[in-house]
């Protein structure tokens, strides 16, 4: 999104764009992303206007930094914007908000937000420099810079009434004419250049995001990684299981690869990525070692609720669609009760090699014997040794094998 930001300003430039309105519905993102959106708005000769549009869209997180960031910021109705406060990928907010009090006489002495709010140093850190980035768009702007702050280390949130009346935002727009219409004649400074902004009449061209774009925005939707990521788990393990089919092994390569990119820019509960590991890996002990189906449900239970867990995080509404969770574990559940009534059925199964299969076969005497001779069995001779005399062309039946010789008894008629 970055890049597809950064070559659209590049191209509104390259055309002499009087407005280049960035239209916006977002959760946040990551911090470095935001960063470089940012720094292509701040450089941009051509007058950027963030839109958080349409009405129930919201710039949360990240996108309150662009938002402030911006030339002009506009919002739709029943629209709303922050909640910055920095997230970990592993879904846990940097800083947890301070809890007031319920007495007013101990709120006169509390102290400073940054020395109440709980956390490690590092975390206080990446909370300070937040804030330092939002008061510094704020002050650019001249937007409320006090709200910025609490956005930041309280989560506050604003709906688009309420921050058109604090000073956060500058214009309540239904849609795209209507922001037009308010734009005209506003003054802005771009690229240190204020100009006057002439949007009446002016023509709209929407920049689609290129095939590139769209192929890395595909790849970064979390039910797209995750189906990848099995794609590439599974092919890996038929490639293992029949050496030499190659395809398998290939195209579980790539699919595995294209997935850790992904993953690698969503916002991973690692907890759930060890519960998969973790599941995937009991399964396969029981082909290995056949537990009664207790390793391959003890897997499959950890892989589904790995899987659920997976973007279960408070910085993102991102998750693996539920109906593909539950086919996967519907059909590795089928998969293991196959595997546990084949093993079942091949246990009550007649042995059909060996030297067991043997014992009792009926055996013919070649030629007169007392104690050593010759029989014939399934078609070829061996060596036998018999405790009662037999005839040649005699029927006997093997009651023992030892060391290449039959033992053999003569059959009762």
């Amino acid at each position: 999104m970055s890049r597809y930001v950064e070559q659209s300003l590049a191209d509104a430039s390259n055309q002499r764009s009087a407005v280049a309105i960035l239209q916006m519905d977002t959760p946040g993102g990551l911090d470095t992303s935001m960063r470089d959106i940012i720094k292509a708005i701040l450089a941009s000769p051509v007058p950027v206007v963030t839109y958080v549009s349409p009405s129930g869209a919201r710039a949360a997180s990240a996108g309150t930094y662009i938002l402030y960031a911006s030339h002009l910021a506009a919002m739709a109705p029943a629209t709303n914007l922050g909640a910055a406060t920095p997230i970990s990928i592993g879904g846990e907010p940097s800083t947890p908000p301070a809890v007031p009090s319920i007495n007013p006489s101990d709120d006169k002495k509390q102290k400073s937000p940054q020395e109440t709010a709980p956390g490690t140093a590092i975390e206080h850190k990446a909370v300070n420099d937040a804030v330092a980035y939002i008061r510094g768009l704020a002050q650019l702007r001249g937007r409320n810079a006090d709200w910025a702050e609490a956005a930041v280390r309280q989560a506050a949130s604003l709906s688009a009434g309420d921050a058109l009346e604090q000073h956060v935002v500058d214009i309540v727009a239904k849609d795209v004419p209507d922001l037009l219409q308010q734009l005209q004649g506003r003054k802005v400074k771009a690229a240190d250049h204020e100009r006057v902004l002439e949007t009446r009449g002016l023509a709209v061209r929407s920049i689609v995001p290129d095939w590139r774009t769209r192929v890395l925005l595909l790849l970064t939707h979390p039910t797209i990684a995750y189906g990848l990521l099995l794609v590439g788990i599974y092919g890996l393990l038929l490639e293992g299981y029949n050496p030499g089919a190659v395809l398998p092994g290939v195209a579980g390569t790539v699919a595995l690869l294209l997935a850790l990119y992904g993953l690698q820019l969503l916002e991973v509960n690692y907890a759930g990525l060890a519960l998969m590991a973790l599941g995937i890996g009991l399964i396969i002990a029981e082909f290995f070692m056949p537990a009664f189906g207790s390793l391959g449900v003890g897997g499959l239970a950890a892989f589904v609720i790995g899987s659920i867990i997976l973007f279960d995080n408070r910085a993102s509404g991102q998750r693996v669609a539920l109906p593909l969770i539950v086919g996967i574990a519907v059909a590795g559940g089928l998969v293991i009760v196959t595997i546990g009534w084949l093993a079942a059925r091949a246990r009550r199964r007649p042995l059909s090699t060996g030297v067991e299969t043997m014992i009792g076969a009926p055996v013919e005497a070649v030629s007169d014997c007392q104690v050593q001779c010759v029989v014939r069995y399934g078609g070829e001779l061996w060596n036998a040794r018999t405790a009662s005399p037999l005839r040649a062309g005699q029927q006997a039946r093997i009651v023992k094998v030892a060391e290449m010789t039959l033992w053999v008894e003569p059959q009762q008629d």
